[in-house]
């Protein structure tokens, strides 16, 4: 198939506008329209992966971790990036990663490690903010009810749990149309004063296009006059981080073991133990120092992550657990939810797991 239609795929499940701007997800090598018959799946794209994708007949390797990261002056081969970069293009393997806006996603890289250590009730634990739009519009009573269900089918009207949500004014409108107008109501060359609803309605912003076509062709009127407000709100579906509970609290020792098992990791740094059972646990795949505040105003009792500086661990100030397991350790499953959102979609496409273990850092025990 083309590898558009699988990017289109993994797009919708994780938006690119939901990473950070320091991020480089999305396609780094290769175009969109190009064939694909086989991808290899991996956490990082090292050359061992590219060797791995050539001898496995793969023309397509997806990463969480992006290969380009910083920006590119020369290409000669002078390091790993280099080299991995002029391999695949030299044997017309793609490159796409998915990163940081898969971390963002409610049933992303959190919400797996949420899944295999248990947690109940598992939530964004920091939602992203200027995520979402407002969409004021303005028909005339009779067709209101038909726009708004156009906008709603759109995406538009989501609010936590609920969708189909608007809010409608009456008021009056008036216009006067040129001699080139054909008027929906009213007359050219006259003054028109029509019973309108004011319609308002919130949407995602990558949702925009779709919600203004939407708008623009179920709107009775030639020109259709709107708004579209950036919104500050947080959108709770979206951000870094989760937080959830255990069914049972546990003892500090118990609990790095069950984290220790679950997740595959060689060893754990954590601080002091506390004396009360660790049942609501903060999570973050990658580097999660950033989110140690929050975990804090949210209650957690432990929080599990990866990449915390020496200094950073005197902040737990004996008020929570934290855990780093690993960079690795913590995204290391992320392979096989690629898998399965892939496989989900498309079940007969040919896709491999890597066999190799990315992992840079080598532990002695």
């Amino acid at each position: 198939m083309r590898l558009s239609i699988l990017i289109k795929h993994l797009e919708t499940f994780a938006p690119p506008e939901y990473q950070e701007d320091y991020d480089n997800s999305g396609l780094l090598i290769g175009q969109p329209e190009q064939e694909i018959h086989a991808a290899l799946v991996a956490l990082d794209c090292t050359e061992a992966i590219v060797d791995e994708a050539i001898a496995q007949q793969c023309n397509l390797i997806i990463t969480h971790h992006p290969i380009v990261f910083k920006g590119l002056k020369k290409i000669n081969g002078k390091n790993y990036v280099e080299r991995v970069i002029l391999k695949a293009i030299r044997h017309q393997i793609a490159l796409y990663a998915i990163h940081t806006n898969l971390d963002h996603v409610q049933h992303g890289v959190n919400g797996m490690i949420a899944r295999r250590l248990g947690l109940k009730s598992p939530r964004i634990l920091s939602p992203k903010k200027s995520l979402l739009k407002k969409l004021v519009t303005f028909c005339p009573a009779a067709q209101a009810e038909q726009v708004r269900n156009a906008l709603f089918s759109a995406g538009a009207g989501h609010i936590g749990n609920y969708s189909e949500c608007s809010f409608s004014a009456n008021g009056t409108g008036t216009f006067n149309g040129n001699e080139e107008t054909h008027p929906f109501v009213g007359e050219s060359g006259l003054r028109h004063h029509e019973q309108e609803e004011r319609i308002e309605t919130i949407f995602k912003g990558q949702d925009e296009r779709r919600v203004l076509l939407a708008l623009l062709e179920n709107h009775p009127y030639e020109e259709v006059a709107y708004d579209i407000y950036p919104l500050e709100n947080k959108l709770d579906t979206v951000g870094a981080g989760m937080i959830g509970w255990l069914e049972e609290g546990l003892q500090g020792r118990d609990f790095l073991r069950l984290v220790k098992d679950r997740m595959d990791a060689v060893v754990i740094r954590h601080t002091k133990l506390l004396t009360k059972p660790i049942r609501r646990v903060a999570v973050c795949g990658g580097s999660g120092s950033f989110l140690l505040k929050e975990a804090i105003a949210a209650g957690a009792d432990a929080f599990v992550t990866a990449d915390f500086k020496y200094h950073e661990f005197f902040d737990a100030d004996e008020k929570i657990v934290i855990a780093d397991i690993g960079h690795f350790e913590s995204e290391q499953f992320t392979s096989d939810l690629l898998i399965d959102i892939i496989q989900e979609k498309f079940p007969n496409f040919a896709i491999r797991l890597t066999e190799h273990n990315t992992n840079p850092i080598n532990y002695f025990i």
